[in-house]
């Protein structure tokens, strides 16, 4: 698990492809490593990666197809830079939000905006995950821990403070830009909660004849 806060941003210093699968090598940046053993948890652009050799200097993780598939892994290259964090601990201070590092899917940045000294970005998400999207609720993009301000259908609003376009990949960010998403846990658990019994059965969502049973709306 993670907090969605970033504690460095590092870079994609080789990229080896093996068949479907890829390997990386991330440099690290300002990251400390002294604690992390092979076989720990880093957090790359939201996607948790296990090291799995540790040259000095950051770390390699091997990246399944299915990670390239569904992740901004795919567009990735040498030189890229990647927001980092490392998996939490009993001691960690929860400043975000939890985060599994499992991305729900991928986002589109459609229009970035100055307000003030802050920066105002719409992300277009997938729309089977646009319920799971709530004003003031929290969003990971990128790793990066977020309160949405605004939701209008599968697309949401952000104001970014000056802090956080420097410490993480957003002062990067510009229309087009791909982004992985994943959202609040919590929200999903609920939802599964909210279907009871019929949890169980394929296929089976959310509607508002199931919440109207439940008392939820009238």
């Amino acid at each position: 698990m993670f907090t969605g806060i970033i504690q460095s941003v590092g870079t994609i210093a080789a990229i080896e492809s093996k068949g479907s699968d890829a390997r990386m090598r991330i440099q690290t940046g300002k990251l400390p490593l002294e604690d992390v053993a092979i076989g720990d948890s880093i957090a790359v652009n939201g996607v948790c990666l296990t090291a799995v050799e540790l040259p000095g200097d950051g770390f390699w993780a091997d990246v399944s197809g299915e990670t390239l598939s569904r992740t901004t892994f795919a567009d990735v290259q040498s030189g890229s830079n990647v927001n980092l964090e490392k998996a939490l601990t009993p001691t960690t201070h929860l400043g975000g939000h939890l985060v599994s590092g499992h991305v729900d899917g991928l986002g589109e940045v459609i229009e970035r905006s100055d307000a003030g000294r802050s920066v105002k970005f719409r992300i277009r998400a997938p729309d089977e995950l646009a319920r799971y999207i709530a004003t003031k609720g929290s969003i990971c993009v990128d790793g990066i821990s977020l309160t949405v301000n605004a939701v209008e259908g599968a697309v949401f609003d952000l104001n970014i403070v000056p802090h956080t376009l420097v410490e993480t990949t957003m002062g990067d960010f510009g229309t087009g830009q791909r982004v992985n998403l994943e959202v609040d846990v919590i929200a999903r658990y609920l939802e599964r909660l909210l279907l009871g019994d019929k949890a169980a059965q394929s296929g089976q969502g959310v509607t508002e004849a199931l919440l109207a049973e439940h008392g939820f709306i009238k």
